[in-house]
């Protein structure tokens, strides 16, 4: 009986020790013990095997509105089906919130790990049942094998790692094998992600303007404010490179703090030598929007630097419309009510219902530069830049087309009611003090004439 008791004690030890609260798989102390078997193993037998990385795509947005209880249960029902596909030999771990590592101790040759990694790709294809939810996911992988991508635990759960954070940024839902181009990417990411830390302490953003032309009335009626980013070793670093980044760290709120205030305080200066009569859009990314306290820190700001809400035009791509509609449609209304100007921008990418279009109290649309590239030689760009003109103008919405570089693609456009046109036509994003003769209407105007 002592035996048993003893034997019971030392089983109730090992799973509080071993093994994870909530799912009852392996923890990481686990995974990493068994994975440092392998490692021997394959080194010995001149074998390979392989590391992936699992992460749920949006399950945070899961937790935020459904509530962690159900994402508890998601989480349990995710385990339970990783584990049919995957053999017992292979070894499942939750290492945090909705992500996963998993061990296939042995692999013949990397099409076996892609294989398992597609199978795991299918099992996310069915739904859910969560009590009375039935919730669709999907998953992003990475890859690492060994020994050739690393020959410690810590090295390949960090590539795999990598991997992953690879295969979200390229649309989520796939996997990602490790490459040494991705070691590259993560060590140019890490100094790019420390460097962003201090670079609004050390002042080395600034905002360009880029000038939008009203094709009725031939004058400047709105300037774009896009961050630029004057790195003191790298020189100029391009938006696309740190913004992904800076959504990613969470940077992104105090970043878009500051571009809306300067920009706010820059249309005041603006506004006091007397051009006072256009708009300047300031870009809100997902994240800033789906933000507790945007609706506020919007507000104060207009309210400290004096401008007319009016002149304030706030750009959304129409992805982030299309997240949590009625906290979007809310969120929108307060900012309306305010008195803010909204737009949506890369209109024509995503998949806007017309139903929520006119339920939306948004103002303009602006037509995606993958349209207007091709406008004036492709049939199908022309019929679609058409299509999205005359449906804004009979929900009495104005339309700008960016991405404008050619007087043909100006004509065509017009040809079609374009209101505004926005480009390298008409100008480049410029530095704060080169704006001022574009907000000249006669400088303007030559380019309608």
């Amino acid at each position: 009986a002592d035996t048993t008791e003893r034997t019971k004690e030392k089983e109730r030890f090992n799973q509080l020790v071993y093994y994870d609260a909530l799912t009852n798989l392996p923890n990481r102390e686990l995974f990493v013990d068994r994975l440092d078997q392998a490692i021997q193993h394959v080194r010995r037998k001149k074998e390979s095997g392989a590391v992936l990385v699992l992460d749920l795509d949006h399950f945070k947005r899961i937790n935020d509105t459904l509530g962690h209880p159900i994402g508890d249960q998601l989480i349990k029902a995710v385990s339970v089906r990783l584990l049919k596909v995957l053999f017992d030999s292979d070894t499942v771990t939750r290492i945090s919130g909705g992500s996963f590592i998993i061990l296939l101790p042995r692999v013949a040759k990397t099409e076996d790990a892609e294989n398992v990694a597609n199978k795991l790709l299918t099992a996310f294809k069915a739904p859910f049942l969560i009590n009375e939810h039935e919730l669709f996911t999907s998953c992003s992988i990475g890859i690492a094998l060994f020994p050739g991508d690393g020959e410690t635990s810590d090295i390949l759960i960090k590539n795999a790692d990598a991997a992953m954070h690879i295969s979200k940024e390229r649309g989520k839902d796939r996997f990602q094998l490790f490459s040494s181009s991705i070691a590259n990417n993560s060590f140019e990411r890490l100094v790019l992600e420390n460097s962003l830390r201090r670079a609004m302490e050390r002042k080395e953003f600034c905002l360009y303007y880029q000038p939008q032309l009203d094709l009725r009335t031939g004058k400047t009626i709105g300037a774009e404010a896009l961050i630029r980013w004057r790195h003191p070793d790298l020189g100029f670093i391009p938006p696309m490179e740190f913004i992904p980044i800076a959504e990613e760290t969470g940077l992104i709120h105090p970043i878009g703090e500051w571009v809306l205030q300067t920009a706010c305080k820059q249309k005041k200066i603006w506004d006091e030598q007397g051009f006072n009569s256009f708009r300047v859009s300031v870009n809100l990314s997902a994240r800033q929007f789906h933000y507790a306290n945007l609706v506020d820190m919007v507000g104060d700001t207009i309210r400290k630097s004096g401008i007319d809400p009016k002149c304030l035009d706030l750009e959304l791509t129409e992805s982030t419309i299309m997240d949590r509609l009625e906290e979007t449609t809310l969120t929108l209304r307060r900012l309306k009510n305010m008195g803010a100007h909204i737009s949506i921008d890369d209109f024509g990418t995503g998949y806007s219902s017309l139903m929520y279009l006119k339920t939306f109290p948004i103002d303009t649309i602006k037509i995606d530069k993958s349209f207007v590239d091709h406008v004036v030689t492709d049939a199908d760009d022309q019929a679609i830049t058409h299509a999205i003109i005359s449906m804004a103008h009979s929900l009495k919405l104005d339309v700008v087309a960016e991405g404008v570089e050619t007087r043909e693609q100006l004509d065509l456009l017009r040809s079609q009611n374009c209101d505004i046109i926005q480009g390298y036509l008409f100008s480049k994003p410029v530095p704060t003090d080169n704006i001022t003769p574009f907000l000249l209407s006669d400088i303007a105007k030559k380019f309608i004439s």
